[in-house]
């Protein structure tokens, strides 16, 4: 029998116990990880991103 942790355990009989966690789950990942990319709006705003300043400690550093 593979190694399991005893947290693996521990989830996997809370599961059990709780299948409606299963549907609570997907809709937490729903709220902040499967979203829709609009790619016209990142090319927008990578296009639109101010370039890099130069070291501000830099002895030769001059102000824009």
């Amino acid at each position: 029998m593979p190694y399991e942790s005893e947290y693996t355990v521990f989830m996997r009989d809370m599961l059990k116990q709780h299948p409606e966690w299963a549907e609570d789950q997907l809709v937490g990942r729903a709220l902040l990880w499967d979203k829709k990319i609009d790619l016209a709006e990142q090319q927008s705003l990578r296009e639109s991103k101010e370039a890099n300043r130069p070291y501000p400690y830099d002895v030769n550093f001059e102000k824009l």
